[in-house]
C-alpha cells in the first residue's frame, strides 16, 4: 500500500532550477519518493502544516569523524598539531567497538536533530574488526543516509601518520563491502578513507587507491591543511603516482598550489571544506571561492566535534564570514573593487545541499526538492524570533536560523524529528555517549605516561 506524505503550504526552496521557491508549497512523498513539488497538491496522504515553516532539502555533511562524538569539547583550544597528539594518539587507542557504536549513534542522530540528514562517516578508528561492524550498525540504527567510510586504524601516531608502511587491511574492507554494501542503492553507502601521501609511504598508498578501485567505492583524502599537510604537495603527489580520478575527495585544499587546483579540477576530483575547523586549528583559510573560481562545487563538513559544533548552519557561517573577510581585506589592500565572484547567502544553501550531495556521489538521489528523488526534507520554523520576519527565505536559513529551528526532518521518506523532536530513543544514545566518556576518562587516566 502507498504510503503518502503531503507538506503543505510552506515557504519551499527546492533548490531545483526548474522548479525555484515556492512562497506558499507544497510537496508531496510517495513510499519515500517525491513525487511532486508544486502550489497546491491535492492528495490522499498524511498533511503536514508547513504554513510558518521554510521547507529545504536536507543539509549534507561530507566529512565527520562521527566515533569522536563521545569526547565532544575535549579539545576547545587545539590546534591541528594538538589534534593529533591529543586525539589520536591519547583517545583513539582506547576506544573499543562498544564506544565507536555509542559515538555514532549519539552522533548520527546530533546530525538529524540539526537537519543533517546525509552523512560522509570519515571513520579512521578501525581499531579491530569488530570497530566497523560497530559504526555500521549506529549508523543503520538511527536512519540516516550515510556514506561509510572506512578507515585505518589508530592505536599508535607513529605507526599510522608518520610515513606509515600500514595499509588499511584490504580483507576486511572486502568483508565490509560484501556484508553491508553489496548493493549501492541502499540508505548506506561505502567508501574508503585514506591517509594519503606524506604520511604513508607510496606502496601504501598505491595498495589502498587500488583496493578501493577493485571495490568500485569512492576515496576520500584530507589533503594541505595546517604545517603537516600543507608541506606535502599531496595532490602532486597522487598525480605523479597516476591516482588521481573522478571517484576522489579532497578535504580541506586550504594550502593546495595553483597547480593542484588545476589537477583536481582536471580530473573531476571534488573538494570538501570545513570552515570552522580550518580557521579555528590552524589549517589554513577556507578555499570555498578558490575551488569555486576553478570549476569545482565545493561541498562543506563538520570534521571533528572535539573543538568545533556539530551543525551545518555553523559552518555556513565560518565559510561566508571568512572568505567575504579574506576578499575584503586583500580588495581594501589592492585598492581594487570585490569581484561579482564573492560568496552569497543563497550560494552558501546551494553548497550545503546540491554540493554535497554531488560530492558525496548522491546528487541523483538527494539534495534538492526534485520528483523523482529520495525525500530528503527539512523544515524550518520561521516564525520563531531568530528568523521572524523572514524577508530573503534562503538568507533566514543561512544567515538567521539554528538548531532550535529545525522542526522536521524527513529522510528517504521517513520522519526522523518531528514537531521539534527527534523519534529515536535519545535517552538511551545520550546514557551510551555519557558512558562511553567515563570509560575512556577513565583509561586515559589508566595509561601509562611514557
Amino acid at each position: 500500500m502507498t504510503h503518502r506524505i503531503l507538506l503543505r503550504a510552506g515557504h519551499v526552496i527546492s533548490m531545483d532550477p526548474a522548479i525555484g521557491d515556492l512562497p506558499r508549497g507544497d510537496v508531496l512523498i510517495e513510499d519515500g519518493r517525491i513525487t511532486a513539488v508544486q502550489p497546491d497538491i491535492s492528495a490522499d496522504a498524511e498533511v503536514l502544516d508547513m504554513t510558518g515553516r521554510i521547507v529545504i532539502p536536507g543539509f549534507v555533511d561530507t566529512h565527520r569523524h562521527t566515533w569522536e562524538a563521545s569526547i565532544r569539547g575535549v579539545a576547545p583550544d587545539a590546534t591541528l598539531d594538538d589534534y593529533f597528539v591529543d586525539i589520536l594518539d591519547t583517545f583513539a587507542p582506547l576506544y573499543t567497538p562498544e564506544d565507536v557504536y555509542a559515538a555514532n549513534l549519539a552522533g548520527a542522530l546530533e546530525c538529524l536533530n540539526a537537519g543533517i540528514t546525509t552523512l560522509v562517516d570519515w571513520s579512521h578508528i578501525n581499531n579491530t574488526p569488530e570497530h566497523p561492524d560497530a559504526a555500521i550498525k549506529a549508523l543503520t540504527e538511527t536512519g540516516i543516509r550515510a556514506q561509510y567510510a572506512y578507515g585505518s586504524a589508530n592505536t599508535s601516531l607513529a605507526d599510522y601518520w608518520f610515513e606509515s608502511k600500514i595499509a588499511i587491511p584490504g580483507d576486511d574492507v572486502r568483508r565490509i563491502r560484501d556484508t553491508y554494501f553489496a548493493s549501492d542503492d541502499g540508505l548506506l553507502t561505502m567508501a574508503l578513507a585514506t591517509r594519503g601521501p606524506g604520511f604513508c609511504v607510496n606502496d601504501v598508498v598505491t595498495s589502498e587507491w587500488a583496493l578501493a578501485r577493485e571495490l568500485d567505492i569512492p576515496i576520500t583524502v584530507h589533503v594541505a591543511m595546517g604545517r603537516l599537510a600543507g608541506r606535502f604537495g599531496m595532490v602532486k603527489q597522487l598525480s605523479e603516482l597516476g591516482l588521481l580520478g573522478p571517484d576522489t575527495t579532497y578535504i580541506h585544499c586550504c594550502y593546495l598550489s595553483e597547480d593542484e587546483w588545476r589537477m583536481v579540477a582536471d580530473s573531476g576530483g571534488t573538494v570538501s571544506v570545513a570552515p570552522q575547523v580550518e580557521t579555528q586549528m590552524g589549517h589554513g583559510w577556507p578555499p570555498v571561492m578558490k575551488a569555486i573560481e576553478h570549476g569545482l562545487r565545493p561541498s562543506l563538513s563538520i570534521d571533528v566535534v572535539t573543538t568545533v559544533p556539530g551543525d551545518m548552519f555553523t559552518q555556513i557561517r565560518a565559510a561566508f564570514g571568512a572568505e567575504r573577510a579574506r576578499v575584503n581585506a586583500d580588495c581594501w589592500q589592492a585598492n581594487m573593487p570585490v569581484p561579482s565572484t564573492m560568496l552569497t547567502a543563497r550560494q552558501m544553501l546551494e553548497i550545503a545541499t546540491g554540493n554535497g550531495a554531488h560530492v558525496a556521489g548522491l546528487e541523483h538521489r538527494t539534495g534538492s526538492l526534485t520528483p523523482g528523488k529520495r525525500a530528503d526534507v527539512v523544515a524550518l520554523d520561521a516564525t520563531a524570533l531568530n528568523i521572524a520576519p523572514v524577508h530573503d527565505a534562503a538568507s533566514a536559513v543561512t544567515l538567521c536560523a539554528d538548531v532550535s529551528n529545525v522542526e522536521t526532518v524527513i529522510v528517504d521518506g521517513v520522519i526522523r524529528k518531528r514537531d521539534g523532536k527527534l523519534t529515536a530513543d535519545v535517552a538511551r544514545a545520550r546514557r551510551l555517549v555519557e558512558e562511553s566518556r567515563d570509560r575512556l576518562l577513565a583509561a586515559k587516566e589508566a595509561k601509562p605516561t611514557a
